[in-house]
């Protein structure tokens, strides 16, 4: 089929905006989809996939006509639900603090919707990207996290994205006696301990509960 057409047809159904992140749900490398649509043309094992993958109706993305996603014969959806989170184009600094507070969506991220309530509460759910070494090893520059905004009480040791006036950091936060202390995991960081007064200036984004990152 029409490249042009298997794209926009998909992206609706996936929920997805972008070529690269097809390729990841795909499971092939982005050059694949450059060469398909340098040809114009579409693979057949790639329409087999998102049915069996994510249930998408092959005759739907050919035609357009009939139900975007099939059922099984017994009425059970073939795949489970799927649900997005926004990535944002802000970036956490894992470091001294970014000024790069843009809250502009830049695309959104499909996943399992019985995952992410494993994880927190879906509907809270946010991608953001980390520059910065001062959580290494535990956070690498250029990783993605995932945050769920929903988490703002701190628990001792967990790692949370923090506002602090206009900078967005993300470290280790541990409550002390009158004090917040946002710890590093690279030892060449030293803490940061906020006292009573400056706790008032500190606003918990989220906690973070997955990491994405790509091969180097």
């Amino acid at each position: 089929m029409k490249f042009d057409i298997f794209i926009r047809r998909t992206f609706e159904a996936l929920k997805i905006s972008s070529q690269n992140r097809l390729a990841i749900l795909l499971g092939i490398n982005r050059a694949g989809i450059t060469q398909a649509k340098n040809k114009g043309t579409v693979p057949d094992k790639w329409i087999l996939d998102l049915y069996r993958k994510y249930g998408i109706n092959p005759d739907w993305i050919e035609t357009g006509k009939g139900k975007m996603f099939i059922a099984e014969r017994d009425g059970s959806v073939i795949v489970p639900e799927y649900k997005s989170a926004p990535h944002v184009k802000a970036r956490l600094c894992a470091g001294d603090g970014s000024f790069e507070v843009d809250e502009n969506i830049s695309d959104y991220w499909m996943f399992r919707t019985d995952w992410l309530k494993r994880k927190g509460s879906p509907s809270h759910m946010i991608l953001i990207d980390i520059y910065g070494n001062s959580m290494e090893p535990e956070l690498k520059d250029g990783d993605t996290v995932l945050i769920d905004t929903s988490e703002k009480d701190i628990l001792a040791g967990a790692i949370y994205a923090v506002g602090i006036d206009d900078t967005i950091m993300v470290k280790r936060i541990e409550k002390h006696p009158g004090k917040l202390v946002l710890m590093s995991d690279n030892k060449d960081y030293e803490p940061v301990y906020l006292s009573k007064n400056e706790m008032n200036s500190v606003r918990i984004i989220g906690k973070i509960v997955w990491i994405s990152r790509d091969v180097r």
